[in-house]
């Protein structure tokens, strides 16, 4: 009979990218305390293709005890200061989706109350002009510097990334086993997963199982049938296509996203090539006319073959039932137009460590707070995601007139109403996406506040002079004294010739 001082047996189905995330951040906190085994089938492929990410992964990288110079060398990584959003607003314009805040809130209203009372006193400096991420990006310019005054995240490969992920956790005492799936054993009685079966007949017993099996979901759906809520009336495109060039520039600290008539491509410069990808409605173009499209304006040789993927945007409707949880895109899914797939892998991770059953059953409390928590974090990113389509001045397509006509969760209609009339933005419930990020974008596609908060007239001309000043002034000077951007990641943590090659 087991005892509470036996090791958990944790078994993690599946690799790639959410696996091994999985198995290091828990051979990593829970030691010995656990049994932890990750099955996968080297036949069996990974998507590998979230190669973008954002600021939190930094935390988890020093969560996990991984040093960042061999973490990127090793993924051929650069950093990343934001996003540049190209052709959503309209045609032809752009802005800037940085990390980081832009110039200096006051306790009881954000720094866009200010900059727009600016406005009205004869300031022309943009809201971007106050920010230094999005200042350093556009100068391509970056250095780590003290008491983190820059905000950054890395563009990475995502593929390496899981084999490095696997030598920590094979390290810090996971064990792996080689091996497809054959079927799913339930527990007659209780109806938890008892073992997973391989094609080879082996059975791996388990007390808790993760879902890292991507779209496949062959725990979480295929054998526990939680359901799938679809998100695609909100958001459309249903379809990707993935290809790697070969390098022509020095790589900018920033992800590219363009829109185009049916959707949007992304552009992500690594170390050694360049990530390339279109996202689109397969209603409103073809598969083969997407490829042409992506082939046809990439940079670079292509130095891969397309990648083709098919998605539907959604969510499961339980993230953990029973002993199985679901990471990764066996979760469900958003399109990566504001990097948010990693982040939700390692949400889910770190907050499983958290609420980590110490007894031999698991309270359904802990199951049904990770739900709400973890749906919470999805409906949030959603809401985010629909905005950079809803709040367009496109109409040059049907795909664009379907965004700007279509209906949106109250949730986001709120957020997008108090802004125009008060230019007011509050965050919820350790939401992802902060105020600043939310201003960037809303004021970015065209949605500009009708009013600002008085305090912001409290200062007199000279003060309000001075203080916009000092910011711009901090900015710039700052981002002067930054390195380029390449030279510092060759230095740093260049990637050896071998991998690069």
């Amino acid at each position: 009979m087991r005892t509470a001082t036996t090791p958990r047996r944790i078994v993690i189905a599946g690799g790639g990218t959410s696996g091994w995330m999985a198995a290091a951040a828990l051979a990593r906190t829970m030691g010995d305390t656990i049994e932890l085994t990750l099955v996968e089938s080297d036949a069996i492929g990974t998507v590998g293709v979230g190669e973008s990410t954002i600021p939190p992964l930094v935390k988890y990288n020093q969560l996990t005890g991984i040093d960042e110079a061999e973490f990127m060398r090793e993924t051929n990584a650069t950093f990343k200061l934001g996003i540049e959003f190209e052709n959503w607003k309209s045609d032809g314009e752009s802005y800037f989706h940085s990390f980081g805040a832009t110039g200096k809130d006051h306790w009881s209203a954000g720094f866009q109350h200010f900059w727009m009372h600016g406005l009205t006193q004869g300031h022309e400096h943009s809201y971007g002009d106050y920010c230094l991420e999005l200042a350093a990006a556009h100068a391509g310019k970056f250095a780590i510097l003290p008491d983190n005054r820059i905000n950054y995240a890395y563009q990475l490969d995502a593929t390496a990334y899981a084999r490095f992920l696997r030598r920590k956790a094979e390290s810090f005492g996971a064990t792996r086993r080689e091996g497809k799936i054959a079927a799913v054993e339930l527990d007659s009685e209780s109806g938890d997963i008892a073992a997973l079966t391989l094609e080879s007949g082996d059975r791996i017993e388990g007390d808790l199982f993760l879902d890292c099996t991507g779209f496949r979901a062959l725990l979480i759906e295929g054998a526990l049938h939680v359901g799938y809520d679809d998100w695609s009336h909100y958001l459309p495109n249903d379809r990707a296509i993935a290809v790697q060039t070969e390098s022509v520039r020095d790589p900018v600290p920033f992800t590219r996203a363009i829109a185009h008539e049916a959707g949007w491509q992304w552009r992500i410069p690594l170390q050694h090539r360049q990530g390339n990808g279109i996202v689109y409605c397969s209603r409103y173009m073809s598969d083969d006319e997407a490829e042409a499209r992506l082939l046809s304006t990439v940079e670079g040789a292509t130095c891969s073959t397309p990648n083709r993927l098919r998605f539907t945007t959604g969510a499961r409707r339980k993230q953990w039932y029973r002993n199985c949880v679901a990471v990764g895109l066996s979760s469900g899914f958003m399109e990566p137009l504001e990097s948010t797939s990693i982040h939700l892998i390692q949400r889910a991770i770190l907050r499983l460590i958290r609420m980590l059953p110490s007894a031999e059953r698991v309270s359904q409390r802990d199951i049904d707070e990770f739900n709400d928590q973890q749906l919470t974090d999805m409906d949030q990113i959603r809401d985010f995601l629909i905005l950079h389509y809803k709040v367009t001045q496109r109409r040059d397509s049907p795909f664009w007139r379907q965004c700007a006509d279509m209906e949106i969760p109250d949730s986001l209609t709120q957020k997008i109403e108090l802004f125009r009339e008060t230019g007011r933005v509050f965050r919820r419930n350790e939401e992802l996406f902060a105020e600043n990020s939310w201003v960037q974008v809303m004021m970015g596609q065209g949605l500009m506040p009708e009013t600002y908060h008085p305090v912001a007239t409290k200062m007199s001309s000279e003060e309000l002079d001075r203080f916009l000043g000092t910011l711009r002034s901090n900015v710039s000077r700052t981002v002067a004294g930054l390195p380029e951007h390449h030279a510092f990641v060759k230095r740093y943590c260049g990637a050896r010739q071998a991998e690069a090659a």
